[in-house]
């Protein structure tokens, strides 16, 4: 599944117009994370609001102030103005007036801007939180067909930019809009023909910007989804450093990371600079309002209609409402990648689990291991199926060996078991039951997988063996370990059970990392148990120890092992033989010899792989290397 082409924007008919559908459809997924913290957007609109009445009184007290000194010095001037005799205590109320507003006002501001950024922040991480959940639930099939890293990049980078640009420059921006419109009633019911001055200015911006805006945003889009594409390729050429090294791709690749981040460059710079453009725009609109503004006010002052501190007043309105635009366009550039990133963000919130729990399933706790698969068949996702009506019963307990040539469908029949991957037609039943009328936990909780290439994460060994049941107690995980023939190397260890293992378990051979997972598959202690190419790749003294290990793992459980070498089928109950997407042959370890014997390779001396494997991570991915 490719990733989702942006959506455009619709036509704006103001400057944030063209990244509105992307904030949209993000606050439909933000909003459920904000009603938590409703009590602090509450208290922070309150204060925003204080500070919007307070910014309105600021230039008041300079009005009454020049009003007083100007009718002292010319009385004929201003017929109602303080006397002589009053006029410094007009100053002291004036002075004191000052100080009281722009302290009350900085203390709404403060209360908005914390109340704001705790609510905004809170909220953000819940969206991180519930995006990391959502992307654990996506099916196999979408992970295989995205890049990792610009999933990674969602996850990081675009829920982080919407959260500082939400945090300080939307909220802030909110705040302006609202001292604007007051701002604007106020110079109506002052001077409404002045007023039209900056009704006039507000009109021009929004047309100008409206034009602008949506190539804007669609720069910041394009740069978003270079970014995310620049992600992806530098995690995977990070996962793969050994191939990088062994090929000498270090030159290769660094010219395409730079192509590539060239790319995202430009888009960035152009971004950056129509915003720039916008900006110094609407300083020069702001410049042409304000000198209209003093133009004619100067001559209504001269004519008698307006005071010198209404008029000062009037400026001070005109140049705060400005404030907004200049925010606006300011801000154009982030808040457009915000929205990019909003967009990029909704549409892996959108992407729906592929598995997922019927309203009618029910949990099970304990099976006791029957599997029955009835008619079923799979499909790539693209229309061509990977099983072909394939039907088998498997009783509680028996060891199930699946041979054949690799890409005929050997991991993606036992993909079902854990349900990785439901059948397109056909059922497939756990003790009787429709697996797909059971919960996916309990499912789950039922099957223990050992790969070829066991992940370990980069904790503690202990840790690692406890994903297995994630309730084991310290006992337990030892019980485990020492019954896959780990407990002595782990203590070995600098730090024992406690010693932390790189990423992928990197710092472990691959026989001790083969361990683990036999002992974290133990310790989950499951009825059905699927071993895919456990052994492979192992030299023979240590797959030895492996294959002993996982006998003791697989006694008196059902237990599916796909291999391509015929020992580790030889203690078998039933032998498969599945290719092209059937279950073709079935017998006996030696009836399956006999009869497919030319088409088994034996082992090669010195090695513990019969043949390249795939691991069970790869049921079901499209082309012709899947099994």
């Amino acid at each position: 599944m490719s990733n989702p082409d942006p959506r455009k924007a619709k036509t704006p008919t103001a400057q944030m117009g063209a990244a509105m559908p992307g904030l949209r459809r993000t606050l439909t997924h933000v909003a459920p994370h904000v009603r938590p913290h409703r009590r602090l957007v509450i208290i922070g609109m309150i204060a925003l609001f204080a500070e919007v009445a307070f910014r309105l009184a600021e230039p008041w007290p300079l009005k009454f102030v020049l009003d007083a000194i100007i009718a002292t010095a010319s009385p004929d001037l201003v017929a109602d103005a303080a006397g002589e005799d009053n006029l410094m205590a007009v100053v002291i109320v004036a002075g004191l007036a000052v100080v009281a507003v722009a302290a009350l006002r900085a203390g709404a501001a403060y209360l908005r801007t914390v109340c704001f950024a705790l609510a905004g922040n809170r909220a953000m991480t819940g969206v991180r939180g519930h995006l990391y959940e959502h992307l654990q639930r996506l099916s196999l099939t979408y992970h295989r067909s995205n890049r990792s890293g610009d999933m990674l990049n969602r996850l990081i980078a675009d829920v982080g930019r919407v959260r500082d640009v939400a945090v300080t420059a939307a909220l802030p921006l909110l705040g302006n809009i609202v001292t604007l419109f007051a701002m604007l009633g106020v110079m109506l019911w002052m001077d409404w023909q002045l007023a039209l001055v900056s009704i006039g200015a507000l009109i021009a911006f929004s047309l100008g910007s409206s034009r602008q805006g949506p190539r804007i945003t669609g720069a910041a889009r394009k740069q978003r989804s270079r970014e995310g594409d620049l992600a992806g390729s530098a995690n995977e050429t990070l996962g793969a450093m050994q191939v990088v090294q062994a090929y000498g791709l270090e030159d290769l690749l660094s010219k395409q990371f730079a192509a590539s981040n060239s790319r995202a460059m430009k888009d960035g710079v152009k971004a950056t600079r129509m915003s720039a453009a916008l900006e110094r725009g609407t300083d020069v609109l702001v410049g042409i309002a304000s000198g209209l503004v003093l133009f004619l006010g100067a001559r209504q002052v001269l004519a008698g209609t307006l005071t010198p501190g209404e008029l000062t007043v009037f400026i001070s309105y005109l140049k705060a409402s400005f404030k907004p635009m200049r925010d606006l366009a300011k801000y154009t550039g982030r808040i457009a990648k915000a929205a990019a990133s909003g967009e990029r963000i909704s549409d892996l919130l959108d992407e729906a689990p592929d598995i997922t729990d019927s309203s009618w399933a029910r949990p099970l706790h304990r099976l006791h291991g029957y599997v029955s698969l009835q008619g079923v068949s799979t499909s790539y996702g693209d229309g061509r199926l990977a099983l072909r009506d394939v039907d088998l019963t498997v009783q509680a307990g028996q060891r199930i060996g699946v041979l054949g040539p690799s890409g005929g469908g050997k991991s993606t029949l036992v993909s079902l078991l854990p349900r990785l991957q439901d059948p397109v037609a056909g059922e497939v039943r756990l003790d009787g039951h429709d697996m797909r009328d059971l919960t996916l936990e309990s499912v789950r909780e039922n099957v223990a997988i050992v790969l070829q290439d066991s992940v370990l994460f980069a904790t503690s060994v202990a840790e690692n063996i406890g994903y297995g049941r994630p309730d084991a107690d310290r006992e337990e995980i030892i019980a485990a370990a020492t019954a896959a023939g780990a407990h002595d190397f782990i203590t070995a260890l600098p730090q024992g059970y406690d010693t932390v293992v790189g990423e992928r378990g990197g710092t472990l051979s691959g026989g001790q990392r083969q361990r683990i997972a036999v002992a974290r598959a133990m310790l989950r202690d499951a009825p059905i148990v699927v071993l895919d190419e456990a052994t492979t790749g192992l030299d023979p003294r240590t797959a030895a120890g492996v294959r002993e290990a996982l006998r003791r793992l697989s006694r008196g459980r059902t237990t599916f092992i796909i291999t391509h070498d015929p020992q580790d089928v030889s203690d078998c109950d039933l032998v498969l033989w599945v290719s092209n997407g059937r279950i073709t042959d079935r017998g006996s370890p030696e009836e399956i010899r006999a009869r497919h014997g030319h088409q088994v390779p034996d082992r090669r001396p010195g090695t513990g792989s019969s043949a390249p494997a795939h691991a069970l991570a790869g049921a079901g991915r499209q082309g012709p290397d899947a099994h």
